[in-house]
């Protein structure tokens, strides 16, 4: 073999293992640039909108990862969110009980460094317990891991109100009635609010985990488990200590992020912590190439994953300055089925499936061509009528045109 064969089979190798974060890079670049030309704030505070993103990208990314380690080990997690929120509680709860009183008050302004760590340990304690609780549920119960976490992305978030308004009753002795525990102390709101320090957080855990995955035995054994649980078990790999592992990954890095997050804010209010970021993270892990089928994944797809989807939510604030949280779940939706239908057809080799010639695809082009028409009016400033034909007409004539060469085809073979 020539040099020339072996550097070009070299890069065809590259090319192939590493296609879907070549493309998500290239996403990136493109949707960063027509934010610059469509939004000035890009172009006139640049810096200031690169941290912010990164510091969003960070939080996002941190638990993204234990997201994306629990789909790779064939599970679902739906309740990194209320996580999310009930770490906010159990940290500010803990500060909130340990800090000195004046006149019956908590005073939650120059807290001592080692009122935190005790804090933050006992949030991530806690985070163990959730993901050793979720692991039983499925191992022992059985319950389905949708179920076992839906569980907790319902109850979580209402246990920490109610835990809120005990803690507060407890340290401030009457009878409150508050949902809410502010921390206002400076070193607090330093640690959230700096985004160099969740950027190293999350660079920090984005290797461990990379070094678990790849180059350990355990590693292998959750990506086995999650391409074929039975073949694994048939293999002698013990999966439940491995389904332990990866919910006690995904309930940590929740943790970790609500930590942030309650340091960000300078307060805990479950209520409205973190609500939906369930959705974001499961989006940033499969836009990432992450298979929900399980046992594909790369740390490196969930990190240009959640950099691409901060990056859109990012250009929908920019480009529709009003209202941008409501069309926030409308983005992320159709990336998820998007990618997750990219995934399947990439992996499966089905790019030449038909989608159109039955009579259910000659119905979801109406469907299709319907929502087209009414996204582009509802995203549309003026001439939402006008943009919404034209929008309704072009993809009528994409999708029938598809429809009728799939018919022709069909008729051919």
């Amino acid at each position: 073999m020539s040099s020339h064969d072996a550097k070009t089979g070299f890069l065809r190798s590259v090319w192939n293992r590493g296609r879907n974060e070549f493309g998500l890079l290239f996403a990136i670049l493109v949707v960063i640039a027509f934010t610059t030309f469509a939004s000035p704030s890009y172009r006139d505070k640049p810096a200031q909108n690169a941290h912010e993103i990164l510091r969003q990208t960070s939080l996002l990314g941190i638990f993204a990862l234990g997201a994306a380690t629990v789909i790779i080990s064939g599970g679902i997690d739906l309740s990194s969110g209320s996580v999310i929120a009930f770490s906010a509680t159990i940290c500010t709860s803990i500060i909130y009980l340990l800090v000195p009183q004046i006149d019956g008050q908590p005073q939650t302004s120059e807290i001592p460094v080692w009122i935190f760590l005790v804090a933050f340990a006992g949030t991530l304690l806690v985070a163990v317990l959730i993901g050793s609780f979720h692991a039983w549920l499925i191992t022992s119960i059985g319950l389905p891991p949708f179920v076992a976490t839906l569980a907790s992305l319902v109850g979580l978030r209402s246990l920490a109100r109610l835990l809120i308004m005990d803690v507060t009753k407890f340290a401030e002795n009457r009878d409150t009635g508050s949902t809410q525990i502010y921390i206002p102390d400076d070193t607090f709101r330093h640690l959230g609010s700096e985004w160099w320090i969740s950027m190293v957080v999350f660079a920090v855990l984005a290797l461990a985990l990379w070094l678990l995955l790849s180059r350990t035995v355990i590693g292998r054994h959750l990506y086995a488990m999650g391409g074929n649980e039975a073949a694994a078990e048939l293999c002698g790999i013990r999966t439940v200590k491995l389904k332990w592992l990866a919910y006690c990954i995904g309930s940590v890095t929740a943790a970790i992020a609500g930590i942030l997050h309650a340091s960000y804010i300078g307060m805990a209010e479950p209520v409205n912590d973190a609500v939906g970021y369930e959705l974001n993270a499961i989006a940033a892990a499969v836009v990432g190439g992450c298979s929900l089928a399980g046992g594909f994944g790369t740390v490196g797809g969930v990190i240009l994953g959640a950099l691409f989807l901060r990056v859109v939510i990012d250009a929908v604030a920019k480009v529709f300055a009003q209202n941008p949280d409501i069309l926030e779940g409308l983005i992320v939706g159709i990336l998820v089925v998007l990618a997750v239908a990219f995934n399947e057809l990439r992996n499966h080799g089905q790019r030449s499936r038909q989608f159109f010639a039955g009579s259910l695809g000659l119905l979801n082009v109406f469907i299709l061509t319907l929502l087209a028409g009414v996204i582009t009016s509802v995203t549309s400033p003026e001439n939402k009528l006008r943009n919404a034909v034209i929008a309704a007409v072009g993809t009528l004539i994409i999708l029938g045109a598809k429809g009728v060469a799939e018919r022709r085809a069909l008729r051919e073979t």
